[in-house]
């Protein structure tokens, strides 16, 4: 087994660019869809009336207040359009005393949600004008602020265990997503070094030296564990400690799961193993096969969207399905191994019946030739 893991180990230490090239694409892929959506889309806003300053001074900070949506910004009225035009920015908002105008090249999504937030601010806005009457505008805003933070009436949610109800943090449901897409690839090709090791004869030449077959399986297996875990970890570090992401208060939970997704990831890659009699095929078959599995078990999307029920039984068959479910368990409920153990005993089932396939089945092969 050592000689075999030593023997894998020497020759991506002889060529570490997959390796790194894996690291570094797992680090921008999220970072190219997900940290884009952690700030606030800033919005352009203008003035072309005659006391445009002064509205531009009134309105800003309403827009702006605390747990707005969005980050409005003055900017030049030529130049806010020229963004819109461009394509740069998806709308701009021209403000008026009592108005608003929206600008707008496109149809889209952003649009309406600004028109919606935008509007409702002024709404609120011109109804406290209008409820002012002979009161000095300043202080009927001061006793409506000073009356909602005591409402007589207070909305409470919780879950149905009585528990405060946590919200998903989708940020970090994606980072784990592509970071575990990406060691797939990794796992795979790996795991491939028993087919490739085959056709090159290197296999025969092992099963002649004192090396039990056992051991030589071992080897591979644990080596493509041992690297595989070595890049999600290094992964999961730089974003907890680096790019500030929100892994919860257990990390170490955190490194378990993957341990145990590796391992039944590994073994998926055993079984397609078992199929095949060249790598090249192995290379035809993972790399379209393997993008096809978050996307089945929804790790790209927020949780209840995915319900079809022959979809969730599909996901079901595979580890990732069940290690999202656990990861972001703890993440956003803060669980602890008792509340994720079916979890990982499925993965570990799934992973022990795979291997056992996938093993039984390149043997089978290598007995009939």
């Amino acid at each position: 087994m050592g000689s075999v893991f030593m023997a894998q180990l020497a020759k991506d230490r002889r060529n570490p660019l997959l390796l790194l090239l894996f690291i570094v694409l797992s680090i921008l892929a999220t970072l190219l869809f997900v940290r884009g959506g952690q700030n606030m889309t800033t919005i352009a806003v203008f003035s072309e009336d005659e006391h445009g300053a002064a509205i531009e001074e009134k309105w800003l900070p309403l827009l702006n207040r605390e747990g707005a949506y969005y980050h409005f910004k003055v900017m030049d009225a030529k130049h806010a359009r020229e963004q819109v035009q461009k394509g740069r920015s998806d709308v701009a908002v021209k403000l008026l005393e009592q108005d608003y105008r929206l600008i707008a090249a496109s149809d889209s999504p952003t649009i309406q949600q600004v028109d919606q937030y935008v509007r409702k601010i002024y709404t609120q806005e011109m109804q406290l004008q209008a409820s002012s009457g002979a009161i000095k505008e300043e202080k009927l805003r001061e006793a409506v602020n000073e009356y909602l933070q005591k409402p007589p009436f207070q909305l409470t949610k919780q879950g149905i265990d009585g528990n405060k109800v946590q919200s998903h943090n989708m940020s970090t449901q994606l980072m784990f997503a592509f970071t575990l897409l990406i060691s797939l690839f990794t796992m795979g090709f790996k795991v491939n070094s028993v087919t490739y090791d085959k056709v090159s004869r290197i296999w025969d030449r092992m099963i002649l030296s004192p090396i039990h077959k056992t051991s030589m399986y071992l080897g591979y297996i644990s080596y493509s564990f041992f690297i595989s875990f070595f890049q999600v970890v290094v992964v999961l570090i730089l974003f907890k400690y680096v790019f500030k992401f929100d892994l919860g208060h257990h990390f170490g939970l955190i490194v378990l799961i993957i341990a145990i997704f590796i391992f039944g990831m590994i073994s998926l890659a055993m079984l397609i193993t078992g199929f095949v009699s060249k790598p090249e095929q192995f290379y035809a078959i993972y790399p379209t096969f393997v993008p096809m599995i978050p996307l089945i078990s929804g790790a790209y999307m927020p949780p209840g969207v995915l319900n079809n029920p022959v979809l969730s039984f599909i996901a079901d068959l595979f580890p990732m399905s069940h290690a999202m479910d656990a990861l972001m368990k703890v993440v956003n409920s803060d669980a602890g191994i008792g509340e994720i153990a079916l979890q990982l005993s499925l993965i570990l089932l799934i992973g022990v019946v795979y291997m056992g396939i996938g093993i039984n089945m390149v043997e089978r092969k290598s007995a009939r030739k």
